[in-house]
């Protein structure tokens, strides 16, 4: 059983333009009720080859993670209001909606979701993944983030030893807030 589950967009409109990026492939054949013994959120922007959200599930599923890989802002807020999330990967640039008109710098969402995220009646520990921009742009994205909440701030993990380092602070993140313990199937305060 594979406890992956890709939240695809909303089919496209008539008369909207198609997405321009090439879709991920949709690896999940979990059953909507299917539950592994931690909710993990991942958000990521890009479309890098081979890149860390196709990766990192690949990685977790054995332990009994649940990955829930949403693509943008919207699709991550339908992952929040359908399932219980015990830890959240957020990256800053997440856009809005998924499509060409959505890949500019106006239009990053990372830190609306966030917010949506803090708001919660039980927020999950949030592993921030930075973009690369300037060093003053740096300290006040690493400030803003820690501001919010986040557990850690991190880069983008692009090569093995980066992902690697994300797998350390997700088990820090776990002994932090569910004392090295997976948390129960619904946290306190969820409610379905």
């Amino acid at each position: 059983m594979r406890l992956i589950r890709r939240h695809p967009e909303p089919p496209i409109s008539p008369g909207s333009q198609p997405n321009a990026h090439p879709p991920r492939p949709d690896r999940s054949s979990a059953s909507p009720d299917a539950g592994g013994r931690l909710n993990l959120l991942l958000s990521a922007a890009g479309w890098q080859p081979d890149p860390w959200v196709d990766r990192l599930p690949r990685i977790l599923e054995p332990i009994g993670v649940q990955s829930h890989v949403a693509a943008s802002a919207r699709t991550a807020q339908r992952v929040i209001e359908s399932n219980p999330i015990h830890i959240a990967v957020v990256d800053l640039a997440l856009p809005l909606d998924e499509g060409p008109e959505s890949c500019d710098a106006a239009n990053e969402s990372g830190v609306a979701l966030l917010d949506l995220l803090a708001r919660l009646p039980v927020p999950p520990p949030t592993v921030v993944i930075k973009r690369r921009r300037s060093a003053r742009d740096d300290r006040r994205e690493i400030a803003a983030a820690l501001k919010a909440g986040a557990f850690a701030v991190v880069d983008r993990p692009n090569a093995q030893n980066e992902l690697e380092m994300l797998l350390e602070v997700l088990g820090r993140c776990l002994n932090r807030h569910y004392a090295g313990r997976w948390p129960n199937s619904q946290p306190p305060g969820f409610a379905s």
